[in-house]
């Protein structure tokens, strides 16, 4: 940021008069960037219109619950308030929506922060600082390949991947939850127009009304199993979620077009209650960067959205026999009609399902059987 402070020198002559020149000081005025607070409960950011015109209510699909035991193993079910941010600003000069040539960076905690700004357009940019327990994070930020674009994304798990393949062969990991919010043009003219003087502060006074947005997405997944009375005693914790997005842009909201598989983790949970019948469910938390290509924010039906890829979870599970499986579902119609996140069910009646002579095959693949001749056959659930 620059200062200017130009000073004259003033010579005086005797038998003569001069006038004193102007002080010419910094030509910027002091202001505050006021932050609203952020709401971030679970259904503020779930609460979307599905084509048929009905709010979505995802308790009502929602049969695994979340307990402290679930809690322990994989945090809040919903998302929490951020509490710092970091904040990037880029000054155009007299030219709005101008290339970004230069940004300055800045880290805070709380919704205010008060800096200087030169006279002219700025674009704003903040998103929230990432805080996980163990103080490892799969998040990566790249603002090094483009001062015009933040791009946040994750790498590969040591996990193989069923589908995406063979161009990425190992699922990736899930994001942290992501807020950010994004305004371009902000004008700070000579007028002050916008601005409100603080006499107690002896300052002048901007609000921004600037909204912080999720754009990492929260599916809750459940594979209800009916009649199991024993049948699948365990599962190995771990399931994918395939064809989502491996990226998204910090400053458009919108995903990147790159297609992966979605690692995270799952329990069996026993003797749950689904309308009046005790039935097992297999539950999980993953958090994703959503549909590849589509900016979830800016949608507000399911027929908007745009999805070349299929979605398939995966989900290995231990026989009373000790033989193992991996149960493949299609999912893609659920994940599309919940673009921002939602809850994902597949129903399995356990009395329609061998049980397998051996381990490490699929002794039930509810959707896809691969041929030898590398085709695909999909299966009706």
């Amino acid at each position: 940021m620059r200062k200017l402070l130009w000073f004259f020198p003033v010579m005086v002559l005797v038998g003569s008069c001069m006038r004193e020149p102007e002080l010419h000081l910094y030509d910027a005025q002091e202001a505050e960037m006021s932050l609203p607070l952020i709401d971030l409960d679970l259904e503020v950011y779930w609460d979307y219109q599905l084509d048929f015109g009905v709010e979505y209510d995802w308790r009502a699909e929602w049969y695994y619950g979340w307990d402290a035991h679930d809690i322990q193993m994989f945090g809040e079910i919903g998302y929490t308030t951020p509490t710092a941010f970091q904040v990037r600003r880029y000054y155009t000069g007299e030219i709005p929506y101008a290339p970004h040539t230069g940004v300055i960076a800045s880290y805070i905690e709380g919704t205010h922060f008060q800096d200087r700004y030169d006279w002219g357009y700025w674009d704003l940019l903040l998103w929230n600082d990432i805080k996980t327990a163990d103080g490892v994070q799969s998040l990566i930020i790249d603002e090094t390949t483009s001062l015009d674009s933040v791009i946040a994304y994750t790498n590969q798990t040591m996990h193989v991947s069923r589908y995406q393949a063979p161009r990425y062969t190992r699922s990736f990991y899930a994001p942290e939850p992501l807020f950010a919010a994004y305004e371009q043009a902000i004008e700070i003219n000579r007028d002050l127009t916008g601005f409100e003087f603080d006499a107690e502060r002896n300052v002048w006074v901007r609000t921004l009304r600037m909204v912080l947005k999720p754009i990492t997405y929260i599916y809750l997944v459940q594979v209800i199993l009916h009649h199991n009375n024993g049948r699948i005693t365990s599962i190995d914790g771990t399931s994918d979620l395939s064809g989502m997005a491996r990226s998204t842009n910090l400053n458009t909201g919108c995903a990147g077009n790159d297609a992966i598989t979605v690692y995270y983790n799952a329990n069996l949970k026993k003797n749950c209650d689904k309308d009046g019948e005790l039935v097992d469910i297999i539950g999980g938390r993953l958090m994703t960067f959503g549909i590849c290509g589509n900016e979830a924010n800016a949608l507000s039906r399911a027929s908007d959205v745009r999805d070349e890829h299929s979605h398939y979870i995966d989900v290995t599970m231990q026989f009373n026999n000790g033989m193992d499986s991996t149960f493949v579902f299609n999912v893609t119609d659920q994940v599309r009609r919940h673009y921002k996140g939602g809850v994902i069910t597949v129903e399995l009646d356990m009395d329609t399902i061998p049980i397998p002579s051996r381990s490490g095959g699929s002794g039930f693949d509810a959707v896809v059987k691969d041929f030898e001749d590398g085709g695909t056959h999909e299966f009706e659930m």
